[in-house]
Parts: structure tokens; sequence; C-alpha cells
């Protein structure tokens, strides 16, 4: 048995690397003691890579358990003994600790050992969930991040050591090809390398020690007491929705991925025409505009880089190219640039194939499925994502990329969806009388907007002018947002802006009120400026961005809508059933004869009353891939050659067709 150790903030550690059978007689006394006491241990794993479950059998090679001053490391990888008591030692301890422990090393563990997932999840808490309340901001926002060596620092000891650091270094000089992107190192360094096992023993050692830290720092900011049991449960429900996973349509996947490719190639060729060789040259491409006559808003702040350059962004692109920059729809009020639109299109198909198509066969298991992994908490306000791939970065209503994703065999998919939860939010927060008035109508808010802003006539652009501002009023976008999603001049939505808030005046008086608050609670609590939302969570506000505090309260309590609603989904027995939560839909898999039932109760525990208003959502069946229920008469209006791909799959799936047909 190896012995490590040293001091953290002036107080020791030590740590005990087990190499022989023989050593394993002190862990399981250890471990004895520390269940009889009813201590909470910090366990950890150390694996062959980031892809928990798309990995190969044996992907954990090391385990390691300890508490604020005592560790062990146990190798897995040397077989069955070290594997019994690793499991042995889960199943005994009462209370566990961890950090990214459902997202990650629960998984790992279920994996490896066959142990139940809701059972190391129950006995758990997670210092990655812990940190989230406390600062949910991110290291680009000015927090600390939810990373444990920064948390560490911050809490613990500035001058612990950084064994992150010292086993990058290792890992190059294994000349292994380890990456960011390629995580090779973790496979191959020496199973009883130093580094590699201190930083194993840290990492038990200092999650030990975070844990009290934050749950001070959750108490002293003043979260609900009651939220961190909701986002541990929360946690561990999402995570059973990665276990069984998506299975992959690798025939269509592979066509996909090579029309995308040709997609790319083919418009790229066109900007080459242009004199544009290079579509990710920002001189190339602003020579090639300007030859072209095209002129840059200097008033406009997404015209120009942060340096005060001419900027080639998405936003610019897309009014140049006359498009939506969030949908791909045509605004109508412009000639299109033919380059902004080739340029648009190559780089979107070169994304998709890559991002997408490309990622999705590189990542299938051994059953054929991915396992995307819903981050919980990952913004600022709460909101969940979705890496490895990140499916939530899809388009609204797009269905190509979506079609690649299977249900399981003889089942169909259902989706229950949201209907404007946001809006329905902001009028429930802010309690707009007329958006109120709307919603118990059942009169479409987008409608009423443009109604009560341009009149009873309101002509098709003034709609898509009223759409995109109701938008920009939840996520606090301003003119030129509207300017760039509608191609309408500054006039015309600063017109739009104006009269909104003489229709909506709750509106304004809410995001007033909430600065009110957030300078309130400085002054009376001597802590930062933040939000406070109606279930409870604290959410750090920017003193120079005052104005986002009515879209943090709006997109933090939506997301609390649906995460409430997987709660009670949980508790009615329906997670088995379901695959995905991304945005504000649910996607589940169940057999045709029971579809309907599943959709039915699904949308019941998304369907409730905000103070007062509606919170509606619309069940949906389709057929075997997720992207049957995206499928519409229109073609893609971007990559028009893919619709090829849709007329293939309605003629091999005739049930769809005339499904859809009579819909």
């Amino acid at each position: 048995m190896r012995d490590y150790g040293g001091t953290l903030a002036g107080l020791p550690w030590r740590g005990w690397t087990i190499e022989t059978t023989e050593d394993l007689v002190p862990f399981f006394s250890w471990i004895k003691r520390r269940a009889e006491h009813g201590d909470r241990v910090a366990v950890d794993t150390e694996g062959r890579g980031l892809k928990v479950l798309n990995g190969e059998p044996g992907y954990v090679r090391l385990a390691q358990f300890g508490t604020v001053d005592e560790s062990f490391t146990v190798p897995i990888e040397l077989g069955k003994p070290f594997q019994e008591a690793t499991k042995w030692a889960l199943e005994t301890l009462p209370r566990l600790l961890g950090h990214n422990w459902h997202g990650f090393d629960a998984l790992a563990l279920h994996k490896t050992f066959a142990l139940d997932y809701k059972m190391l999840c129950d006995k758990a808490q997670d210092t990655w969930l812990w940190s989230k309340l406390w600062d949910p901001r991110g290291v680009e926002e000015g927090g600390t991040g939810g990373r444990l060596k920064p948390l560490s620092a911050h809490f613990i000891d500035p001058s612990a050591p950084d064994t992150q650091g010292g086993l990058e270094a290792v890992f190059r000089s294994l000349k292994c090809g380890h990456t960011k992107k390629n995580q090779t190192g973790w496979r191959h360094v020496p199973l009883f390398h130093p580094v590699y096992q201190e930083y194993a023993h840290l990492d038990v050692i200092l999650t030990s020690r975070l844990f009290p830290h934050l749950q001070r720092g959750v108490s002293r900011n003043g979260t609900s007491t009651k939220l961190p049991g909701y986002e541990h449960n929360l946690a561990r429900i999402c995570g059973s929705l990665t276990i069984p996973g998506l299975l992959v349509d690798k025939p269509y996947t592979s066509a996909l991925s090579q029309r995308l490719g040709e997609e790319s190639e083919k418009h790229s060729a066109i900007c080459a025409r242009y004199g544009v060789d290079n579509i990710n040259s920002t001189a190339q491409l602003i020579a090639a505009l300007q030859d072209m006559r095209e002129e840059w808003d200097r008033s406009n702040p997404n015209d120009l880089t942060d340096g005060g350059q001419l900027a080639v962004s998405k936003l610019v692109l897309s009014r140049f190219a006359d498009i939506n920059p969030r949908t791909g729809e045509p605004l109508e009020s412009r000639k299109p640039n033919p380059l902004a639109a080739a340029v648009i299109k190559a780089k979107r198909a070169g994304k998709w194939k890559t991002a997408y198509a490309d990622h999705f066969l590189a990542d299938v298991d051994c059953r054929g499925a991915i396992h995307p992994n819903i981050r919980t908490m990952e913004a600022r306000t709460g909101r969940m994502s979705v890496t490895n791939p990140a499916v939530q970065t899809l388009p609204a209503g797009e269905w190509s990329i979506r079609r690649c994703l299977l249900m399981d065999p003889g089942h169909v998919a259902i989706s229950v969806d949201f209907d404007s939860v946001e809006l329905n939010v902001l009028a429930a927060l802010a309690d707009v009388r007329e958006m109120k008035a709307a919603i118990l109508r059942k009169e479409k808010l987008h409608n009423t907007t443009s109604r009560l802003v341009f009149g009873e006539g309101f002509t098709k652009s003034q709609y898509k002018i009223g759409k995109s501002g109701n938008f920009l009023k939840v996520y606090g976008g301003g003119i030129e947002k509207l300017m760039s999603q509608t191609g309408a001049s500054r006039a015309v939505c600063e017109r739009f802006f104006s009269q909104f808030n003489r229709a909506y005046p709750e509106v304004k008086e809410y995001g007033r009120r909430l600065i009110r608050e957030a300078y309130g609670e400085k002054q009376s609590r001597g802590g930062n400026l933040a939000v406070r939302t109606i279930t409870g969570r604290v959410l750090p506000m920017d003193r120079d961005r005052m104005y986002a505090g009515t879209n943090y309260a709006v997109q933090s309590t939506a997301r609390d809508c649906l995460g409430m609603a997987l709660v009670r989904m949980d508790e009615d027995g329906l997670t088995p059933y379901l695959r995905l939560a991304v945005h504000d839909e649910v996607l589940a898999s169940a057999p045709p004869e029971n579809a309907e039932d599943v959709g039915r109760e699904i949308a019941k525990h998304m369907n409730f009353t905000l103070k007062g208003v509606p919170i509606t959502a619309t069940p949906e069946i389709g057929g075997r891939s997720w992207g049957s229920l995206y499928m519409k008469d229109e073609h893609d209006q971007l990559i028009p050659e893919l619709a090829v791909a849709q007329d293939e799959f309605y003629a091999a799936n005739p049930d769809v067709a005339h499904a859809r047909a009579a819909a």
C-alpha cells in the first residue's frame, strides 16, 4: 500500500493507495467504521475518458473514497476482488458525497457494477448542485463556476496543488494524443502514477471539505431550503433519462452526413465565385460584401466586434441574406444577398454534419444508442441544457437531424411541449392584465400583441414583428435584435417597443420592481445584487445589465415549471417512458397502443395554474423517429436538398404519412 499526504489550509490529510488484495483489509475496516458512525463519505471515479455510458465495458479504472482528512483509492481495473470491494463499500455506506455525482460518477458506477442508480443518488449529496445554488454564474460571467478545483481554491485553500495541471503535463509526456476533445490521457496514464494518484486522493478530500462551505453559503444567500432536495431529485430523474438513451438510425444518419457535406461544399463553391475561398475568413467576407455594396450600421453594436471592427456574425449575415437569424425564415424586407445566404448555408450544413450526424455515429454504444446528458442547472437561471450531443441548440421545428434518433424497437415517439410557457409565465409574474385576458380567451399572444400595437388589420410582416418582439421582451433583447430578426427599420422597431409598453405597462413596471428589490436586498443583507424567483432561487444580477432581471425571473420560473412537472411524472411512475427533456419539450417512447395514454398522462402533469394563469402543454404522437414529430408539408428552407430525405421517409413509413395527412 502506498501512502500519500499533505496539508490544505494548514490542515493535514492522508491517503492510502491499495495495490494488493491484502491492502483491502484496512479499507474494509475503514468503511465499516464510517458506516457505523453514519459519516458522509465522498466518492469519485477515474475512467477511460468522458463517455460514461457509450464507452466500452470496464470504463472505471479507479474508485476513491474519502472524508475531510483520509482517503483510499481502489484499483478497479486490477480485477474482481477490487471490484467487489468497491461495490460492497457503495452498498454499505449510508451517506455519500460526490461532485457532479448524478451526471457522471453515479452513472459510471451504475454501468460498471450494475448498481441501482436511484439507490446511489438517494444516498448522495452533490456539491456541483450545491455550488450552482450558491452562485449559478459561469467563470465567464464573473462567478466561480462549477468545477471542483476553482471552488476549492475559493473556499478552502488558494494554494492547493494544481493536480489537474500536473496531470495534463503527464498526459503530454505520454504522447498519447490527449486533447480537450480526445481524452485519451485518462486511458493511458499508468494506474499508480503518483500525480494521478494524488489527483484522485485530493478529489475526495476537497469534495468533503467543500460541502459544509457550500451549505453555509446557500443558507446565507437566502435560497429556499426546499431547493436542494428538489434539485437533487430532478438531477436523479434526468440522469435516469440518460441511461436508456436514443437509438441512432445509422443508414439514414450516414446518408445525411454525406448529404450535408455535399451541401456545405456546394455553397462554399458559390462563395468562392464571389472571391471568398475561406468562409471563415473575416477579411475576405468583408471585402466581398463591400464590393457588393453592403453597408454596416456603426451605431448598431451587433455590426461591430468588441474591438470596434466590422463584424460578419450570423446576425449581420442574416440581415444581408434577408432571413430571421433565429428561425431561418425569409423576412421579405430586401433583396437577399446571395453571398451572405451561401455562407450561412455552408456553415450550417458543415456544423450539422460534424456536431450532429458525425457525432451521433461516433458516439453510439454496443446497442447503437447515444446517451445525451441533461445538465439540470447549466445556465445562470437554472435552465437545463443537453450535452454530448447538444441537441438543445437545434432550431425549433427542425426535423432532419431529429430524424436520426429513434425510439425503442416497436415504440413511437411522444412529444409533449409547453404552449408559449415563457410568455404565460411573464403574464403571471408581472400580472399583465391584457396578456392574462388573452390567455383566458385562448387567443395567441402573438396575435394579441400585433393587434394592440398595429391595430386589428395587422399585416403578416407586422405579425412577425409582434412575435419576435414578444420573445425579445422575455429574453432582454432590444431594438437592434428586433431589427435583425425582422428586417424592420429602426423607427418601426422603436415604435413597436413604445407601443408594447403602452399595451402592457405592467411588464416595464415589473422590471423596475425587480431592480428595486435587488438593491434592497443588497442593502439589507450586504450581499450582491440578485433576483429572487418565486421558487426561492437566488440569481445574481450584473450592475451593467439590470434590465435582464425580467429575463432571469421568467426563464428560471419557466424552467421550474418543467422541473416540477418532471418530479410529478416521476412520482406517477412515468420516468421509464421518458427519454429527453429539452427546452420546453418532454420526449417519450412507448408502444403505439399505449402512446395516447402516456402522452395524456405526461401532459396532465404539465398543465397547471401559475398565479391564476394557465400553463398548458399539448401531446403529439409521431412515428418511430423524433424527427417524425416535426415533419411538415413545407420543405426545409435553408437546405432544400434535404427534402428528398423527407420523401424517402414517408415512402418507407406510409402509416406516418397517412396519419399526418389525416391530421
